[in-house]
């Protein structure tokens, strides 16, 4: 007999794991299939914040600042052991084409949106405290300003929240590569490929959180259906083998193109990042550039000029793919919003999820789950994913 779920689930990043947990809380039965392993792609190759998005304040993306903020404060209350609130410092100089006025309002703002929480708080940091700053160059500086975010261990979120879901019934198949599926009237015929042999599932509905990979499934689905216009922005970190910042976290203008960039400690070194670099080829062959390697290596000595990299090198690279809406011009401007494609708006068969950050996951399966609603059968809530506490699997 095939076996039979509410909701396959094709992906076993963030997305995905949150919407197999959040599905499977409201009783719902359900597959995840994942090709290689958990948190295999972007999901292990992110900037480790847990964060509202400062920068996304200049484009003004309100909404999804707010819904982050909201996010960061779920998080920190939920998983204490994988997400901490962390001191981030802002250093204008008189090159900084950000101003200091425009910043204190954005961090105003920042904290308004936060409802003034936990972590909510900003300011200055006193002009004889800069020599204290793990190194910061001085010269030209005329303000650092302070305020808090949050860090995690991107992998390990994911797996404590896919550990979850299965807690609470749903099943996973590791590795399981996605071989197409066929649309009927009102169930999904879902092929994959495991332990060497074709299988055959049937699902209600189909979640496509395949991230970077999301249109390939698309593709894979018959009779066709939609593939919206989407971009891949290849975005890399250096973890350096050098003294990790103390004092917390920097957020930094590249000097080149005015990019924010992170400087952090990271498990006992130091990274910096990321990059923003348009990408063609296939999602399985992302790797960092020599290009991104010299930018960001510029910004660590323009910033941190003591640092000691020169010779050394760094200890690695990772590089990981956005999923942006298409369009010209310079990824930053893009917006940073969640988009959802159906096949049909009427009880659904198909949700694919494009984009999203790592900060907002539970919301993005929340948003996915009621997109979906018309095609599910009834089912009784087994939890309350707001108050699951997730801790390291």
């Amino acid at each position: 007999m095939t076996p039979a779920f509410d909701l396959v689930i094709v992906g076993g990043g963030i997305h995905g794991a949150g919407v197999a947990q959040r599905s499977a809380a409201a009783g719902f039965r359900v597959l995840l299939l994942e090709k290689t392993a958990t948190a295999a792609g972007t999901s292990s190759r992110s900037s480790k914040l847990i964060h509202g998005g400062l920068r996304y304040l200049e484009t003004g993306q309100l909404r999804l600042v707010r819904e982050s903020l909201h996010e960061r404060a779920a998080l920190l209350r939920l998983a204490p052991e994988l997400v901490a609130l962390r001191r981030f410092h802002v250093p204008l100089y008189r090159e900084t084409r950000r101003r200091p006025w425009v910043l204190a309002a954005g961090l105003a703002l920042y904290a308004g949106l936060a409802g003034f929480a936990r972590g909510a708080g900003f300011g200055l940091v006193p002009a004889r405290a800069w020599e204290s700053l793990d190194g910061l160059a001085t010269q030209g500086l005329e303000r650092v300003f302070w305020y808090h975010d949050a860090q995690t261990d991107d992998a390990a979120l994911t797996r404590a929240v896919l550990a979850s879901a299965q807690r609470l019934g749903a099943e996973a198949i590791i590795p399981a590569a996605f071989v197409g599926a066929e649309l009927r009237e009102a169930q999904v015929v879902v092929r994959y490929a495991a332990g060497g042999s074709l299988h055959e599932c049937l699902a209600k509905v189909l979640v496509n959180a395949a991230g970077p990979w999301a249109a390939q499934v698309a593709r894979e689905v018959s009779p066709a259906i939609a593939v919206p216009d989407i971009e891949l922005v290849q975005g890399t970190h250096l973890v350096l083998p050098a003294r990790p910042p103390s004092q917390g976290c920097y957020y930094v203008e590249s000097p080149r193109d005015g990019r924010a960039i992170f400087v952090m400690p990271w498990r006992g070194e130091l990274m910096i990042g990321t990059t923003e670099l348009r990408y063609r080829a296939d999602p399985d062959e992302v790797a960092a550039t020599a290009g991104e390697t010299h930018y960001l290596l510029g910004v660590l000595r323009r910033y941190f000029p003591g640092v000691a990299v020169a010779g050394t090198g760094p200890a690695r690279a990772f590089a990981g793919l956005r999923v942006l809406p298409g369009g010209t011009g310079h990824a930053f401007h893009r917006s940073r919003e969640t988009h959802f494609a159906l096949d049909r708006e009427a009880a659904p068969r198909v949700v694919s999820i494009y984009g999203g950050k790592l900060t907002t996951f539970r919301a993005t399966a929340a948003q996915a789950l009621r997109r979906v609603a018309g095609a599910l059968p009834p089912a009784r809530a087994v939890a309350d994913v707001d108050a699951l506490p997730l801790t390291p699997a």
